[in-house]
């Protein structure tokens, strides 16, 4: 195996992860008929080979090189070229396709990894006084735009990469909280937790090759916050390495000092600091959990019983359901049954629906989970049950939902496969209040029909409901379409009336994968001028010389 498959530089890899269409007889006609793409006589194109790159040249000077250098090691400080292209974009559709086209404007000139807190420091403030740009770097897997210089940026960059700060320091049993380090990766962390009898409760879609601290600098959140909540609500305390010193916020239960610092740095992708270390409110780990699967008769219903779910006594780890379309692909990508489960699901489940008239090109697949206690989870499956079944909904069992939990970080890979065959898969996220979300589902699917029809394409759209809170909840539509001469131009148009549908309906720009430079075009329309101002005002307040990720978030000048 190459280096540069090892590291898999032009994503998160393809191995093992389920998409093998030949193991699902479904899959290869679903996509054949939602975006015109035949598997049967699709070519898998070349993986890009690093050789026939073009890397922009490094620019730092032999100064600055060697004060780095001396803080980390020689070791812990390169300008290798793979090393530098690794760290120059995230893992968006519109980074793999410029990767792949061979179109790198401009990469860090450096990257170091620091062994701790005060190498973090030591490398800001030399950074700072050499008037370098510092773009902190977790796991790679933003799809925001997050992570790449500005394309015109003179100045040298450097990408300080957090991998060493690994650790789980220590836990307050008392409290439940745990002092984590920021370069902690998802699978790393938890296992650090569950050696302890802990968990951290948060899984987010990326989980397996992203960090705390990348959560927190992006507001990210899991499949199971409905019982944990996003990111914002886990993180008690932070540690913020910022020129000069470090900004330490105690991991209090509730302060009223003044504006909320901790609120400044959830979401601020590197703009106020580097964040070097998390604490967290964490939970033992449950002696129960289970996640059941639902039918629905349509996705109104499905969402009415979601948001009755969510005003109602109980507390489920996890409420999810999918639109009709993303139910189609579900079953599509199943695994292959055999026998009399192949009968049941085949033969008797339809029948069923059909005596209670439903229309099977409706059908919504709901994932509904349960943690605590064996007499907790009991009891917050007995009040969902009768919540569906006042929606018209019916139980399938944990069948399903054990298949879910298998492969709920497989998803991501979806759109790997894809591009391999010439095809763009991606996502976009939102949320909405409850009396908003059915008029943001629809017209955002019709506004990516109508991109489709403007390009004279046939592409797809699918969505499900995630995140349930008591005002609103997360959808999260995926989209894909098979890319003609003009791949990123034709992906521009579908991607924003994607986003456009959003804010044009009451939703937000993003509910959890941050803002970046892919949002940042409709930032005023999520929170107003005034707002874009304030929030310009601190950014510039805070990095006067627009030495810490500039360009992101609120774009050009700051």
């Amino acid at each position: 195996m190459t280096a540069v498959k090892h590291m898999k530089w032009w994503g998160w890899g393809r191995d093992g992860v389920g998409f093998h269409h030949e193991d699902k007889p479904g899959f290869a006609p679903f996509v054949l008929n939602a975006v015109g793409l035949d598997l049967a006589t699709a070519t898998p194109v070349e993986e890009p080979a690093f050789d026939e790159l073009t890397v922009p040249a490094s620019t730092i000077g032999e100064a600055l090189r060697t004060s780095l250098v001396s803080i980390v090691g020689e070791e812990y400080a390169t300008t290798d070229d793979l090393v530098r292209v690794i760290h120059t974009y995230g893992k968006s559709l519109r980074d793999l396709v410029r990767i792949r086209a061979n179109s790198i404007e401009r990469a860090p000139d450096i990257v170091v990894y620091p062994a701790d807190e005060k190498e973090v420091q030591a490398v800001v403030d030399a950074a700072v006084a050499a008037d370098a740009v510092i773009i902190p770097f977790g796991g790679g897997s933003n799809i925001a735009g997050s992570l790449e210089p500005r394309a015109g940026e003179s100045r040298v960059v450097i990408s300080l990469d957090l991998g060493r700060l690994d650790r789980l320091i220590e836990i307050d049993a008392d409290s439940g909280l745990a002092r984590i380090q920021a370069g902690a990766q998802g699978p790393d962390l938890e296992e650090q937790l569950n050696a302890r009898g802990w968990t951290i409760g948060h899984f987010p879609d990326s989980f397996t090759h992203s960090t705390l601290g990348g959560w927190v600098a992006t507001r990210s959140s899991g499949m199971q916050s409905d019982k944990y909540g996003d990111i914002a609500d886990i993180t008690r305390g932070l540690r913020v390495v910022r020129p000069g010193g470090v900004l330490v916020l105690r991991p209090l239960p509730s302060t009223s000092s003044g504006p909320s610092i901790r609120e400044m740095i959830l979401g601020s992708e590197g703009r106020l600091g580097v964040i070097t270390e998390v604490t967290v409110q964490v939970h033992r780990k449950p002696a129960k959990r289970d996640v059941y699967a639902y039918f629905f008769p349509t996705f109104e219903a499905g969402i009415r019983a979601m948001q009755d779910i969510s005003e109602s006594d109980a507390a489920p780890s996890i409420t999810r359901i999918s639109d009709a379309p993303e139910t189609g692909f579900s079953l599509a990508t199943s695994k292959d049954r055999k026998g009399f489960d192949k009968f049941l699901a085949g033969t008797v489940l339809p029948g069923l629906m059909r005596s209670k008239g439903w229309d099977l090109e409706k059908i919504c697949l709901s994932f509904i989970g349960y943690e605590g206690s064996v007499p907790h989870a009991k009891r917050q499956k007995k009040l969902v049950d009768s919540i569906v079944k006042k929606h018209g909904g019916m139980g399938v069992g944990t069948g399903p939902g054990i298949l879910y939990d298998q492969k709920k970080f497989d998803t991501p890979y979806l759109r790997d496969f894809l591009l391999d065959r010439g095809a763009a898969g991606d996502v976009s996220e939102t949320a909405a209040p409850w009396s908003k979300l059915i008029q943001v589902h629809d017209n955002t699917i019709a506004a990516a029909q109508a991109a489709y029809n403007q390009l004279g394409i046939k592409g797809w759209i699918m969505s499900h409901m995630s995140h349930s809170y008591h005002s609103g909840a997360c959808l999260y539509f995926t989209f894909a379409f098979v890319f003609g001469d003009d791949p990123l131009g034709e992906y521009d148009v579908v991607k924003k009336a994607i986003q456009q549908a959003f804010v044009d309906n009451g939703g937000t720009i993003s509910h959890h994968h941050g803002v970046g430079r892919e949002h940042s075009p409709w930032l005023e329309e999520d929170i107003s001028p005034e707002g874009v101002a304030v929030m310009g005002a601190l950014f510039g307040g805070a990095d006067p010389g627009s030495n810490l990720n500039p360009g992101k978030i609120i774009g050009a000048g700051y």
